[in-house]
């Protein structure tokens, strides 16, 4: 992000019996006005930002703190927990695809000795939380240096694969064999696990850095030959990511959602009429070439998490401007609107004034509920779920959740929200 969904198995990496519609022992004592509200936690795992707390611990120490997260969730009355299980094209399970992932051992590509993805699945669903598996499609590395990957990585036996930028290495999402790459390691995980939703976040072109030109000459001379802007075609390459998983998904698991959660920002008015009344340093359009109103009208997604980290009355990018702008984009689509909340700003003394005060969280469900289009809120992220520096977010449980509400789609079988 940007700042930088049975019973156990009785086998770790085994399928949960049953579909996540199907499964029994979800918390069912909500109201019925609650009842279908999202409730989300981002747990992130690259750079070791959450979860484990380092790497190297033993097998046992990082399923006590996976576990000890997931607990905290349903303390938190919460019903869902968004676990980045694939950070930097390493992989959070037994990949055929990519190695095991650094944040784990401290070892890219060194077996920790269990299955964090399968047991993830498992012990969220024993919980009555649904388990979304979290993947960044282009980051390579938060380097540039290919020869610090590990020797059988992709991008080192496909070195035409990737682009250095910002101090980091990038798939190329211009290629098309990199495209159906990265889908083919992420549907792994789909093919194997009851997970009840892919998210994918903000990341796909790289956030522009001053200065820096994202070096896809080549690329754009052999693939882009039917466009004569190079932002148009490379929104197209996104589109194609998108819609390909999409489709790729329904027809591998139906039942499994796939859900983007883009910065919050598509465009500013002042560039597009249909834009927010916003002056947003970055749009998703322009800055990161992810149409992702296109993506909400043509059905390619199940749901939508904008990150609307800001507070109410920011100068810029007020809170309710987006809350409003995002409700209506969605409105009659059929697509859900769970609204990413910035958690991680609650009582943090270089965050602005509003921040300070612990009912500004509160204040935005209060907001949010007068919106029909949205249907819950995921806090970044674990760590601050935790620690609640401020209170703000035990004041949001106390005021809007007075119980536990059923996850989601274990309440709504076959629904996409």
């Amino acid at each position: 992000m940007t700042t930088a969904t049975g019973a156990a198995f009785a086998a770790v990496g085994g399928a949960a019996p049953g579909t996540a519609a199907e499964r029994g022992g979800r918390p069912d004592r909500a109201a019925p006005e609650d009842r279908f509200r999202f409730r989300g936690m981002w747990v992130a795992t690259v750079a070791n930002r959450d979860w484990p707390s380092r790497a190297g611990l033993t097998a046992g120490a990082q399923k006590a703190e996976l576990l000890a997260h997931l607990d905290r969730a349903v303390e938190r009355r919460l019903n869902a927990v968004v676990l980045q299980v694939r950070p930097t094209a390493d992989a959070l399970w037994p990949s055929p695809y990519e190695p095991w992932a650094q944040c784990l051992t401290g070892t890219q590509g060194r077996d920790p000795g269990w299955d964090p993805l399968g047991t993830a699945v498992a012990e969220a669903h024993a919980r009555g939380l649904e388990l979304h598996a979290w993947f960044n499609p282009y980051r390579v590395a938060n380097h540039t240096d290919p020869a610090r990957l590990t020797a059988s990585h992709p991008a080192r036996l496909h070195p035409g694969w990737t682009v250095p930028y910002g101090g980091k290495l990038y798939y190329d999402p211009g290629l098309p064999e990199v495209r159906r790459f990265v889908q083919d390691a992420m549907l792994d995980a789909v093919r194997r696990y009851d997970l009840d939703a892919v998210h994918w976040d903000d990341y796909f072109y790289p956030y522009p850095v001053a200065g820096e030109g994202f070096a896809d000459d080549a690329t754009y001379a052999r693939h882009g030959g039917d466009f004569a802007d190079r932002g148009d075609w490379r929104r197209h390459n996104t589109d194609l990511l998108v819609s390909e998983m999409s489709a790729r998904i329904k027809e591998l698991k139906p039942g499994v959602a796939f859900g983007v959660s883009p910065f919050g920002v598509w465009r500013n008015r002042a560039d597009d009429p249909e834009g927010s009344d916003t002056r947003g340093g970055v749009a998703t359009y322009d800055d990161l070439y992810a149409d992702t109103r296109k993506w909400i009208e043509e059905g390619w997604i199940d749901h939508v998490v904008p990150q609307l980290y800001w507070h109410i009355g920011h100068s810029a990018t007020d809170y309710t401007t987006l809350l409003d702008w995002w409700n209506a984009t969605v409105r009659g689509t059929g697509v859900g609107l769970y609204v990413g909340e910035a958690l991680y700003k609650a009582g943090d003394p270089d965050q602005p004034e509003a921040w300070q005060d612990p009912k500004e969280l509160s204040r935005h469900l209060a907001l949010a509920s007068g919106r029909p289009g949205v249907g819950g809120h995921c806090y970044f992220a674990a760590t601050e779920v935790t620690r609640d520096r401020n209170g703000a977010l035990a004041a949001a449980v106390a005021d809007h959740y007075p119980v536990r509400a059923r996850a989601p789609r274990a309440a709504s079988p076959g629904s996409a929200s």
